[in-house]
């Protein structure tokens, strides 16, 4: 392992510490007894406290040190003062232990009493302190100079999914995303079990992945010699419930679609959903609009949420339109009654990439999508899909040829998904035998037939209502991120690009800067490496020689790149 030149004299500072006696990863609890927002809201001059949590400041000013002290809940001023920490003749613990091997990102524990200073900043005098955790890799903290403009943020993207855990602590404002979706989850758990309905849990690795249209992971259960399913959608087995007997229930579901990746979708997901005994869609509409609007005040303690160069109010009532006049509106195009053969032509006349895979639903989805889906800002019901768009939809009580069905559009993507659900048997058994043949065309998205679901199914469900809500793109708008990795603890990433041969420091500073960007304009990249240009020459021809990094030359100019 490769350490740089921090990391190697943390390590011996580790020594140090272990040769005073102090054993820098302590088993022993350590007591506690107060936050850093508990002594801010409850402030008394003179107040012992006991607190504990990373350092991230240190101002040394000979017997007198200043510092910030972080943990779950904010920051606080401490003050170190020799004489206090040091009553009697002995001073390591202020003059070798805090000076010289104390680092930023050590977890300590501070036993103190609290005092305003005279510029009025809330403080800690720190009366004892102990090591609790050293930290052995430093911290990519941000520098801020005199005039306020701050420098050597942590903000490149990919480091910051990567490295959540480093985010969180230098960029805290990261931390009231995850806050607000915990407050949206609470929100909507409490709004379902006011009404009644039972949260339930139902399996993640499925025999059959049914419920959507979506291409799953497979995997495989050895004991039982069987192929298993990462699930797609928990709505079958909700149904099985339905039937079972429950009036209504719900579950917060971690989905796997094995599809691309963009800013609002990731290969494992959080979905809602729930299904309710004796109501149909346009009850679901009502029921919807007064669940989001809940949850926005929940979360935000308003109904407006901005989003970019939007506000967006979840206010109800929400617009209400037909996808067959969405698509006629912005297309000049009637769908009604057309064959399939009539939407494909119609649609490669639009300029969308269609194929002879793709049946009437997916030939209107992909018009829907394409033309009239992003003109959608403010929350807004498309309602009524044609039959091919939903297999396990009931058909519209009006129109044979539709379904009783709605989406919500906000910002110009979908959010919810809800039906008066399909409870006839033999209509059911159709449509899973219509999908059957898509998947012989070659649509990988197909629905598999599930023989046990259509089986329960015979065993008769009440008229039921469903929804999906897809969790993590509605906490997106929520709180005013554009991309689903912002809402995501861990989203799914690349492997971390790693090498087998050692490298000096020039060449490694070169391969950290590629990392973020690759390939990358030479001129640019080594301007950001600070190196002269012959220390740049002998560590480019390095990374060469050792097969870590290529320079290709292009119209656009000369690129460096990672192997």
């Amino acid at each position: 392992m490769q350490l740089s030149e921090q990391e190697i004299v943390r390590r011996e500072k580790l020594s140090q510490l272990r040769e005073l006696g102090i054993n820098p990863y302590p088993a022993d609890l350590y007591p506690v007894k107060q936050t850093t927002a508990d002594i801010k809201n409850n402030f008394e001059d003179g107040k012992k406290v006991v607190i504990a949590g990373r350092l991230l400041q240190k101002n040394i000013q000979g017997k007198a040190s200043f510092g910030q002290l972080q943990d779950s809940a904010g920051r606080i001023q401490v003050y170190f003062n020799r004489d206090e920490i040091c009553e009697g003749e002995d001073k390591t613990l202020y003059n070798t232990v805090f000076k010289k091997l104390l680092d930023l990102g050590d977890f300590i524990g501070i036993e103190g009493e609290l005092f305003t200073t005279q510029v009025g900043e809330k403080t800690v005098m720190v009366k004892n302190f102990s090591i609790l955790s050293k930290s052995l890799r430093p911290l990519p903290l941000p520098k801020k100079d005199k005039d306020g403009n701050v420098y050597d943020e942590f903000n490149d993207p990919e480091l910051r999914y990567r490295q959540r855990y480093v985010d969180l602590v230098v960029n805290p404002k990261v931390k009231e995303v995850f806050v607000k979706r915990t407050k949206l989850f609470n929100a909507m758990r409490n709004f379902f079990n006011d009404a009644g309905y039972f949260e339930v849990e139902t399996p993640i690795l499925q025999p059959i992945p049914g419920g959507a249209a979506a291409k799953p992971f497979i995997s495989h259960h050895n004991a039982l010699d069987i192929p298993l399913y990462m699930r797609i959608a928990n709505e079958l087995y909700l149904k099985r419930l339905i039937v079972g007997g429950f009036d209504g229930v719900y579950e917060f579901s971690k989905n796997f679609r094995n599809e691309g990746m963009d800013r609002t979708h990731n290969p494992e997901f959080t979905a809602m959903e729930i299904y309710v005994a004796y109501k149909d869609y346009n009850w679901m509409m009502e029921f919807t609009e007064n669940l989001l609007e809940h949850c926005a005040i929940a979360v935000n303690g308003k109904t407006e949420a901005t989003f970019g160069e939007h506000t967006v109010n979840f206010k109800a009532p929400y617009a209400r339109v037909t996808m067959t006049d969405s698509i006629k509106h912005f297309t000049g195009f009637d769908i009604s009654g057309k064959t399939e053969k009539e939407l494909y032509e119609a649609a490669k006349g639009m300029g969308i990439d269609v194929d002879e895979t793709m049946g009437k639903g997916k030939l209107i989805d992909e018009i829907f999508g394409e033309k009239c889906e992003g003109n959608y800002i403010q929350p807004t019901f498309i309602t009524d899909y044609p039959k091919e768009m939903s297999p396990l939809c009931k058909e519209h009580r009006d129109n044979p040829e539709l379904t009783e069905r709605f989406e919500l559009m906000v910002c110009g993507k979908e959010i919810a998904n809800a039906y008066s659900e399909l409870n006839d048997p033999i209509d059911q058994r159709e449509r899973f035998e219509a999908q059957l043949k898509l998947a012989d065309r070659g649509d990988d998205e197909a629905m598999f037939i599930d023989q046990d679901f259509l089986r329960a199914l015979e065993y008769g469900m009440p008229p039921t209502s469903g929804l999906g809500i897809g969790m993590d793109r509605l906490i997106m708008f929520l709180t005013n991120n554009q991309s689903i990795q912002e809402v995501l603890f861990f989203p799914q990433m690349k492997p971390e690009k790693t090498i087998s041969v050692e490298l000096n420091e020039d060449e490694k500073l070169i391969f950290e800067l590629l990392k973020k960007q690759s390939p990358a304009e030479l001129d640019s990249i080594k301007a950001d490496s600070g190196l002269s240009n012959k220390k740049w020459d002998k560590a480019v021809k390095g990374l060469r020689a050792k097969d870590v990094a290529t320079v290709n030359k292009t119209d656009n100019g000369l690129f460096v790149e990672l192997l």
